[in-house]
Formats: C-alpha cells, structure tokens, sequence
C-alpha cells in the first residue's frame, strides 16, 4: 500500500490506464468536471490516439448531439463534407467552434486515408438532440427511420404513410418552444399527435427488430446499427417531450433520467463494437447517483455511466477528471485538506492517479468537500473516489 501520494501517481498513457484495469473494457470513460476548456480535450485527444496505436481503440463518443454526430462520422470515415461544414453542422452545444474539437476531425480523418472496414476510426455522439433551453422536434429521427423501413420491408407492414406521419409532426418550432422548459403547459409532448406518434415510434422500432436478418442481409452492418439509431432517438425524444408537458414534482427527475438513459442505450449500442472511448461531464459517466439542484430544489437521477455500469460490469471503466485551478472562471488554488489540494501539491502538470493507493495514502484522513466559486465547475466529491476505476488530475486549466 502506498504511504506517499508520490506513489500513487503516474504518467498520463494509455499503457499506464491499463495497468489500472482487470482488461481491456469496451467502453472507457474519460469524465470531465467543466465543459467548454480546450486544455481538457487537448488530454482526451492525446490519449484517444495513444490507445488507437498502443491498445486498438477505434471510436471515440463524446457527450454530442447523437444525430449530428453522424455528419461527423460520414466525415472521418468517408470523407464526405468539408472540415468547415462537419465542425459548423456535426457538433451541438457551440462545440464545433472548439480548436481541440476540429483538431480531432482533422486527425481522424488523416489517420483514416487508405484504411477500410474495421480498421478505420470512427466518431460518435452520444447525447440526445437535447439543449438546456429544450429538445428537437422528433421528425428528423422518425422520417429517418420511417425512410430506411419503407425501402425495405413490404409497405403494409408499416403503422402509417409518410404523409400522416408529416401531418402528426406538423412545425418543428411547436416542439423546440423554449419556454416549455420552465412551463409545461407550453409543451406538446402529452398532446393527442404526442400520443400517436409515440406509438407509431414503438411500431416502428418494432418493426426494426422483426426484420433484422433482411435488413443486414439487404444492407449492412453499419445501415442497421444506424437504423437502430433513429430509433432510439426517436422515442427517446418522444418520451423526454412527455415529460416535458408534465407538471407532477416527478418532472425535472425524470427529464435528467430520459436524458442518461438515451445516453446509455449509445453507449450500450456502441460496446457491441467496442473498444470505445467516451468523454462526457464527471456527473454523465459516475457510478453514483447524479444529483443537481434546480430552481425548484434538488434533483436526483441515474447517470448514463451508472446505467452502463451495471449492465457491462468490467467492461465499462471510469477515469474522473479533476482539476487545479481555472483562474480565468476564478476557480483558484484548492484547500490543502481536499484531494485536489493533495495532488495540487505535487510538481505535475498532470497525471494518472492509481485510486486505490490515494485511498491508502489519505486513510487516516477524511478528506473535504471542495466547494466552487463558479457553477459550471463541479468539484470531485470525495465519497464518490472509490468508485471510480482512476484518477486523471490536471493542475492548472487556462486559457489557450
């Protein structure tokens, strides 16, 4: 057992994050405890392509829109697009405009030039079309889905015509309405079209499901997995705008569930052709319960990683990120007595933290909850420590 934190430390490398694990998982999780800090991404880069030489990682899901990230997909893999288009159209949340973010694309497609088949790098999203502000009309999923079946199965099989299902979505802007996020009396989400498409959506994935040997055969591997896709987004929206329009106390709970769930089902989705690396907010990937307060009190849900978790077991790996300082948010040195302090402490820019060893190392001492000057920073929570399959600390995030 190491009785130095020196001990416990190591090099940020994909050999040294396997030296922490029982195998190689399907899905490693890089968590990060603040978005928008291209010095984190510029480390999940790194390490995303060390374990493409060293380990044969061959995708990388990132918290995403899960629709865009196709865009971004058909790129690296097949060149279609420009990198401007692919950066403008194929990320959500603003972070196309992020330089680490188009220094990834760019590299995956390089890396990819001359590959085939397995061999080649391919990208993911894994969130839901989802904002703070809302989420997305469900028609791109839907008629995306409705499409793919109506080329290939027996037009009687289907549960309606492209036209009545146009009909039922009617304007996407009644299902993008911002202020349905605060009033549910403003969402659609538990009108009777609601209601009828949802079941329409279930008929389809259905559908999905029964014709899965000809779909292959027809088509592909990859077309099917892509089918599956738009199915998953298409209820998964159907029932997130359910809850939308839901004025129980169970609402905001429920929201923040629908949403990890969704992420889980991609994840899940993309451990059958694994090994992946994932990189998410800390509170998407943990194992413990998630919990945030909003403006009507504290909120607790399931994450996406404690979903996948119990379902892989071994074959999904946790590596929570913390940090030093973030002094362009006024996030400044931590105390002595919290676990970012510790490792603060240490002439490193950056490094991989062997967990069980710090546990050893801070036994006799309880370390403190670190709190944040600044909400989007959410500081490591202590407890959660030994749950996690290992530490990446960073010392100082700046601007670039």
């Amino acid at each position: 057992m190491a009785t130095d934190i020196k001990d416990a430390v190591r090099s940020v490398e994909a050999s040294a994050v396997m030296e922490l694990l029982p195998r190689r998982p399907s899905l490693l999780a890089l968590g990060e405890p603040t978005h928008g800090e291209d010095a984190l991404l510029d480390l999940r880069n790194e390490l995303f392509r060390l374990l493409v030489e060293q380990e044969g990682y061959r995708t990388i899901a990132v918290e995403s829109d899960c629709m865009r990230g196709l865009v971004v997909d058909d790129y690296v893999t097949a060149g279609t697009s420009t990198l401007d288009d692919v950066m403008a159209h194929g990320f959500s949340h603003g972070w196309g405009a992020s330089a680490a973010n188009r220094e990834l694309v760019r590299w995956m497609r390089a890396f990819n030039e001359g590959r085939t088949g397995s061999d080649r790098l391919r990208f993911a999203g894994v969130d839901g079309p989802l904002e703070i502000t809302g989420a997305a009309s469900p028609r791109q999923a839907l008629t995306a889905l409705h499409r793919c079946l109506s080329a290939l199965v027996d037009q009687h099989l289907l549960p309606c015509s492209p036209e009545a299902l146009d009909q039922l979505l009617g304007a996407d802007d009644r299902w993008t309405d911002p202020a349905a996020m605060t009033d549910p009396a403003r969402s659609v989400g538990q009108s009777a079209d609601a209601a009828r498409l949802r079941l329409i959506a279930d008929d389809l994935v259905a559908l999905l499901d029964e014709q899965t040997p000809h779909l292959i055969a027809t088509t592909s591997r990859d077309d099917w997995d892509r089918a599956r896709l738009y199915g998953r987004t298409a209820t998964g929206l159907l029932r997130y705008h359910h809850w939308m329009a839901d004025a129980s106390p169970a609402r905001m709970a429920r929201l923040l569930g629908v949403r990890d769930a969704m992420m889980a089902a991609n994840l899940l989705a993309l451990a059958e052709r694994g090994p992946a690396l994932v990189h998410a907010h800390n509170g998407h990937l943990q194992r413990p319960k998630s919990s945030m307060r909003m403006w009507q009190g504290p909120v607790e849900w399931w994450s996406a990683g404690a979903l996948v978790s119990a379902r892989l077991g071994k074959e999904y790996a946790f590596l929570a990120t913390a940090l030093g300082t973030i002094t362009h948010r006024g996030v400044d040195a931590p105390p002595p007595d919290t676990v970012e302090g510790l490792l603060y402490a240490l002439p490193r820019d950056r490094c991989l933290v062997d967990v069980p060893q710090l546990a050893g190392v801070v036994a006799d001492m309880r370390p403190a909850h670190r709190e944040s000057p600044w909400f989007g920073y959410a500081p490591l929570d202590p407890d959660h420590l030994a749950m996690c399959d290992g530490l990446v600390f960073v010392r100082d995030v700046s601007l670039s």
